[in-house]
């Protein structure tokens, strides 16, 4: 059981609330998602919150939202980013206010785990400009996130970058991770957490979901529920496939066989 110890402060953004007004478009997406458009108010863990949920049914485009709402760069990283490759972000976060505890984060990142590497081009350009500055890189480890796998580049962030007592917000981290580097993804979320940082993650990942002591979202058509990890219909499927995936695969095969 991973170690537990009190809290001692409140968490940087404590909730986040919709203000409904001019541009709320009912009909037309995100506001008419759901999941979206079903809740006023939600609460944040102060430690680790995540949001779960079927492809298309707006945890992602809720934590990116939020990642706005709170400074940060739409396609990802800190405050300081502030490049455009395309614009493909909802305008959900001007209706998002986010209710902040009496601290302030040091340290704050949005890792999207599609567009990452426009995150790191977006490094290696900064850094071939002329300035007197240490390297951007240097913060990441040194080495360009371009000159390392997928998996290993976000490992180097979440190792070096992510520097504690900070507000991160991540989406869907384990798509560039193995199952062992989803271990050590875990070790590292709880070293942060001990030196009070707070994360919003949206993941498929049973395996991140069964962090200790976080509050875990459902996106459902009333909006975000809250649900313990063993009721997660992606923690079941998953068991059940991991103990009988010879069921599956000749289920799955039969059909196919009879098309």
């Amino acid at each position: 059981m991973a170690e537990r110890r009190a809290i001692d402060f409140e968490g940087f953004v404590m909730q986040v609330r919709q203000q409904r007004g001019a541009g709320w478009d009912a009909e037309n997406y995100p506001f008419s998602l759901p999941a979206i458009s079903g809740w006023e108010t939600l609460d944040l863990h102060p430690r680790v919150t995540f949001l779960v949920g079927e492809n298309g049914s707006g945890k992602s485009t809720l934590v990116e939202a939020i990642a706005i709402a709170a400074g940060f760069n739409a396609e990802g990283g800190s405050r300081n980013h502030n490049f455009r490759t395309e614009q493909a972000h909802s305008g959900l976060h001007q209706f998002l206010r986010l209710v902040r505890g009496a601290k302030r984060p040091r340290d704050g990142f949005f890792l999207r785990a599609e567009s990452f590497f426009n995150v790191a081009s977006n490094i290696d350009a900064l850094d071939r400009e002329p300035g007197f500055g240490l390297p951007i890189i240097d913060a990441y480890g040194g080495v360009s996130l371009h000159h390392q796998s997928h998996g290993e580049s976000f490992m180097a962030l979440m190792q070096n970058r992510l520097g504690g007592k900070g507000f991160y917000v991540l989406d869907e981290p384990e798509a560039a991770l193995s199952p062992q580097r989803l271990i050590r993804f875990l070790s590292r979320l709880h070293e942060l957490v001990k030196d009070d940082s707070q994360f919003v993650i949206a993941t498929h990942s049973p395996m991140i979901l069964a962090y200790p002591d976080a509050w875990i979202f459902e996106m459902t058509s009333e909006g975000p529920q809250r649900r313990d990890w063993d009721s997660l219909e992606h923690v079941k499927l998953t068991r059940d496939f991991l103990m009988f995936p010879e069921k599956y695969l000749w289920d799955i095969m039969d059909e196919n066989d009879g098309l």
